[in-house]
């Protein structure tokens, strides 16, 4: 049992300490977002589109003392901090304390914290709570993927036509051509609905849910997919860049799916522009 403020020797260590470490991180950061949502935040623009709040960085620092507190000689990689101190720790947590801060500043509730963690360089544990809607989604490597402690798995649709896909679009899209728009509307043409949520990891909990059919998206970082990578892929999902190659999650493109219409989602991002 993971006894609170208790540190844990650095090699081997037992999958579910590792779970529950990050589950009760995810927990205490989710709360931690709902009171500010409830109280106030303050907001700065790293761009025009791109925003941050205080409520981010205390989620991120709460997450850190909360796995730093039984790991210590852990390494972190933070959507706000970057990567904290290099030690020679196999473990590399991944964070992102709030995925979904557009959405999260404008009180719409689709936002989360993501939890990933790499062990020799491969993801093996995904942990991302919406604490909105109290969904907790696990995943650890060769035991499948939960939510809120029940089985889940990717859905059975066969076709784009019967598909409900799901994508999103960098903070630089008035920036750069390779922008997304452009397989957008292809897509729509093909599937039988597209979504954006706001929310990379989310989108990715839902494909392994069976909610969405598939989801894709460029300019990603590590903090988006390291979490939900796993999940997806424990939930009998597959993962690509466009090209078909295996997902690094240190790439900047993703196609996550059920596997069934992975190649038609492939097809269409690679199609020429006329």
């Amino acid at each position: 049992m993971l006894q609170p403020g208790v540190p844990i020797s650095d090699d081997p260590i037992s999958r579910d300490i590792l779970l529950q470490a990050a589950v009760a991180a995810s927990h205490a950061a989710g709360a931690l977002l709902l009171k500010y949502a409830e109280a106030g935040f303050r907001i700065e623009y790293k761009n025009p589109v791109n925003l941050v709040t205080d409520a981010d960085r205390a989620a991120e620092q709460c997450v850190i003392d909360c796995i730093q507190a039984h790991f210590p000689t852990h390494r972190f990689l933070a959507e706000e901090r970057g990567r904290l101190e290099e030690t020679p720790s196999p473990y590399l947590w991944i964070i992102d304390p709030l995925d979904g801060t557009t959405n999260f500043a404008h009180g719409y509730p689709t936002y989360c914290v993501s939890i990933g963690l790499e062990y020799e360089g491969r993801c093996v544990l995904g942990v991302i709570f919406d604490p909105s809607r109290g969904e907790l989604f696990t995943a650890v490597e060769q035991r499948g993927a939960q939510l809120n402690g029940r089985p889940i798995h990717v859905s059975n649709a066969r076709t784009l036509d019967s598909s409900l896909l799901v994508t999103g679009f960098a903070y630089d899209i008035r920036e750069t051509p390779h922008n997304n728009l452009d397989h957008f509307v292809r897509f729509a043409l093909k599937a039988q609905g597209l979504r954006r949520t706001g929310s990379a990891a989310l989108d990715l909990c839902y494909v392994a849910a069976g909610r969405f059919d598939g989801f894709w998206e460029v300019r990603l970082n590590p903090w988006d997919m390291a979490a939900g990578s796993v999940i997806v892929r424990e939930a009998g999902g597959r993962l690509t860049d466009f090209g078909g190659k295996d997902l690094s999650i240190y790439g900047r493109e993703l196609v996550a799916s059920n596997g069934q219409i992975h190649n038609a989602m492939l097809a269409v991002l690679n199609q020429k522009t006329p």
